[in-house]
């Protein structure tokens, strides 16, 4: 889903308008039992209450694209036969009204949640977690708008009608007992013990909206850190295999360079790869209509090889690439590079550097040893104090 799109789903829910129509709810304690379940109107909620609920979806719909909000992409065998995308499929066609459909898909989203894996890779259940939690489906039906040639949305030529679910798990956290104050009575008494809601620490929205339309074929999920695979959840909602966290991503590609590039990974090459890749980003994201980047091993084989690495090192560099991602993988660039930061370290020194100015970095041998050169232009301070060069 490009900027645009997710702009326009999170317009939907502003809790002044109520655009949505149901939200189904599911509280299980942290052994998976079932401790209460709810429907609830939109149009009957308070609208203190419906703020809360409003706030908890846009959650689902914030972040970084791919490391946050994640592509989660069906076969067409799937979308034909496969029971878990009929399940998604059932749900937005019943819009949330039929019990039976609702609660089969609270079920599956438990089973995630209790899952995990042992050393061996078995599938084993979880009884010890850590809290309770509230799961939330929402159901919403949007007129799309009709996409003029000068960027400009005409909804009076809206001819397609856009059904969604969003999902949302949340975290139910105990509160500390604590002395309160009561307004009514003008006084401090002792409050109990409760529970409160978080902030949603996983969920996704089904389908996907892509340029103007339904893409049945791909859903978006959403992760609060970019490091939790939730393998369960990706296991049971969607038979799908979990994608390599962010910072896995970025800890493989940095040793597919080492590794491949060996003694041609030269402070030049990365500073061009750095280049490049911003430079593509920033373009990315003035373009609200844009996917967001995604690289290849090709384009990024064409990056090194134009920043002078030799063919026999760029052959490495393929294979390698091929065997850690796959001969087809697209890695989101957001997860290869961090645009604002340039930063050279050492066992003991770290250095951060404007990317900007990362030409006032060199590196060099002398008398055998390996130097950091920094051009030192204006002010030099240490730890706050100028010094001069003698």
């Amino acid at each position: 889903m490009n900027q645009r799109d997710l702009s326009a789903v999170k317009r939907r829910l502003n809790p002044e308008e109520r655009y949505p129509s149901v939200i189904r709810g599911c509280y299980m304690a942290s052994d998976g039992t079932v401790m209460s379940s709810f429907t609830k109107p939109v149009g009957t909620l308070p609208q203190e209450e419906f703020e809360k609920y409003a706030g908890i979806f846009r959650k689902v719909l914030s972040g970084t694209q791919g490391q946050n909000l994640l592509p989660v992409d069906f076969s067409a065998a799937q979308t034909m036969e496969d029971d878990a995308h009929q399940l998604l499929m059932e749900l937005c066609r019943t819009e949330l009204q039929d019990d039976g459909t609702a609660d089969g898909m609270f079920a599956q989203i438990r089973a995630g949640l209790l899952e995990r894996h042992d050393v061996a890779g078995q599938s084993v259940q979880e009884h010890q977690q850590a809290d309770n939690r509230l799961i939330l489906l929402m159901y919403d039906c949007m007129d799309l708008p009709h996409h003029r040639g000068d960027g400009e949305d005409d909804m009076e030529r809206s001819e397609n009608v856009f059904k969604y679910i969003l999902c949302a798990v949340c975290p139910v956290k105990p509160t500390k007992p604590s002395l309160s104050w009561f307004s009514a009575e003008n006084d401090f008494h002792a409050r109990p013990e409760d529970w409160t809601v978080g902030q949603p620490e996983s969920g996704f929205m089904f389908p996907a909206l892509v340029e103007g339309g339904a893409d049945l074929y791909s859903a978006l999920f959403y992760t609060r850190s970019a490091d939790e695979q939730h393998e369960g959840l990706m296991r049971h909602v969607f038979h799908t295999d979990t994608v390599m966290p962010a910072a896995q991503q970025r800890d493989a590609f940095q040793a597919v360079l080492e590794t491949s590039l060996a003694e041609e990974c030269s402070l030049g090459v990365v500073q061009t790869l750095h280049e490049k890749v911003s430079e593509m980003m920033e373009a990315q994201k003035k373009d609200k209509m844009a996917e967001p980047l995604a690289l290849t091993r090709s384009e990024v084989r064409t990056m090194l090889t134009d920043s002078g690495v030799s063919e026999a090192r760029a052959e490495a560099f393929d294979a390698s690439f091929q065997q850690t991602f796959g001969a087809y993988a697209e890695v989101p660039a957001v997860n290869l590079i961090t645009p604002r930061q340039y930063k050279v370290a050492t066992p003991d020194v770290s250095i951060s550097v404007a990317p900007d100015k990362r030409d006032l970095v060199e590196t060099r041998v002398i008398d055998g040893h390996r130097y950091i050169l920094i051009l030192a232009e204006g002010d030099v301070t240490v730890n706050g104090v100028n010094i001069m060069f003698s």
